[in-house]
């Protein structure tokens, strides 16, 4: 056997191209480019590869179904919301721009808006009072005791003060003492009755107006003003000539800062070349009354 059988270990020739080098059974082959024997094996474990242009797996068709209607109903909420907010702001513009001030208060100097405020502030501690003394009845009338008793006191005292307010019993106390003089068209029938309901909105509690001859008429809710021909005015169906006198129970200083608010009742007659001049009385008399009314329709509710 020639040597390069002996090589072989085969006893043939090589075939052509690289000699495989000798070696022991199971060592490696010592070539560096030589596969590893463990690749080679089928039980060699595999990485994975990854792959970029794999699809997506399909979406079911039920799931975008589902997830609408929560958009729409997120769409519908934010639709709701914004109509709600452009409505609170057209209404904050609509009512700044409705918001003016008066012309009459604008115009009016500080030493008047001080009086009216005090006027303001002297009706609020009146009506608190008034609120306050209706409370102390209303605890009176449910006390056990004394119910009968407070009942009839509180009867009294409000029958007096509906006869008062009614013109059928006479008043006294403090007020003032208003009288108005010069032309017909300065003591017209709107301009006392401008002095009526001031006196009114002033706290006033008892009225009555006096003509030049003395006939007076007591002032009520219902009481009308009308000028009468040929001069004078016709108050409840009883004709008066000027000057006029009106008699007035209330709080004297809150009754003639009223008449003198600027644009007020003074300002009016005096433009009409009039004259108004108030005096404080410490008692005032309004003594003429009126025909109870008689009620032709209305009655009481048992």
């Amino acid at each position: 056997m020639s040597e390069e059988h002996r090589e072989t270990g085969t006893g043939w020739p090589s075939p052509a191209g690289p000699e495989r080098p000798a070696g022991p059974a199971g060592e490696p082959d010592p070539r560096p480019d030589a596969p590893d024997p463990d690749e080679l094996s089928p039980l060699a474990p595999v990485e994975p590869v990854e792959r970029e242009d794999v699809p997506a797996p399909a979406e079911e068709p039920g799931a975008a179904a589902d997830r609408a209607p929560v958009s729409r109903r997120l769409t519908s909420a934010g639709a709701m919301i914004a109509v709600l907010l452009a409505l609170l702001g057209f209404t904050l513009v609509v009512q700044l721009k409705t918001t003016s001030t008066d012309p009459t208060l604008a115009a009016t100097r500080e030493e008047d808006l001080v009086r009216i405020s005090s006027d303001l502030d002297s009706r609020e501690r009146r009506l608190r009072q008034d609120i306050e003394a209706l409370e102390e009845s209303q605890r009176q009338l449910r006390s056990g005791e004394q119910g009968r008793q407070a009942a009839l006191e509180e009867a009294t005292r409000r029958a007096d003060e509906l006869g008062i307010l009614a013109g059928t019993l006479p008043a006294v106390g403090p007020g003032l003492e208003v009288r108005f003089s010069g032309p017909d068209k300065a003591m017209s029938s709107t301009r006392i009755l401008d002095a009526v309901q001031e006196l009114r909105g002033a706290g006033a509690e008892a009225m009555q107006i006096q003509g030049a001859d003395g006939t007076a008429v007591r002032i009520i809710a219902s009481t009308y003003f009308v000028d009468a021909s040929g001069g004078g005015l016709v108050v409840d169906g009883r004709r008066l000539n000027g000057p006029y006198t009106i008699l007035v129970i209330g709080d004297p200083a809150t009754m003639r800062t009223a008449l003198n608010i600027p644009g007020g009742v003074v300002s009016s007659v005096r433009d009409a070349a009039g004259n108004v001049t108030s005096e404080d009385r410490e008692v005032v008399e309004v003594s003429q009354l009126h025909a109870p009314i008689k009620l032709d329709h209305a009655r009481p509710v048992s």
